[in-house]
């Protein structure tokens, strides 16, 4: 994992962003963060067993899907699962050494779009 830190390539309304083996962090004290960057870490596991390609769009797809259902960026963020795993996991800082590849499918939720 490589840290940069950067106020500049983080999108606007988020502290982090992954992209496998990039950990881009918006502010310098997130990097002493433990639950921030287990979060972070998290998801350069799921990136990792997806191969990264896929894993984007994965994420992307899952994003419209939910963006398409809940009308809400923020709320279709949050229930990508990818990011409940992350958000649901991220304090459990021992989460990694026993997590089951794939675990993020146990964090998918099916919705109507239409």
């Amino acid at each position: 994992m490589f840290l940069i830190v950067s106020q500049y390539l983080i999108p606007k309304g988020f502290r982090g962003l992954t992209l496998f083996p990039f950990v881009f962090v918006k502010y310098r004290l997130d990097k002493e963060n433990s639950v921030f960057m287990n979060h972070e870490r998290i998801h350069l596991r799921q990136q990792l067993e997806m191969l990264f390609f896929p894993f984007f769009i994965w994420y992307f797809m899952e994003f419209l899907l939910r963006w398409m259902h809940y009308k809400k960026f923020d709320v279709a963020y949050r229930n990508i699962s990818f990011e409940r795993e992350a958000y649901a996991k991220e304090k459990d800082l021992h989460y990694l050494k026993n997590r089951s590849i794939w675990n993020f499918l146990k964090y998918i939720r099916l919705v109507a779009v239409f």
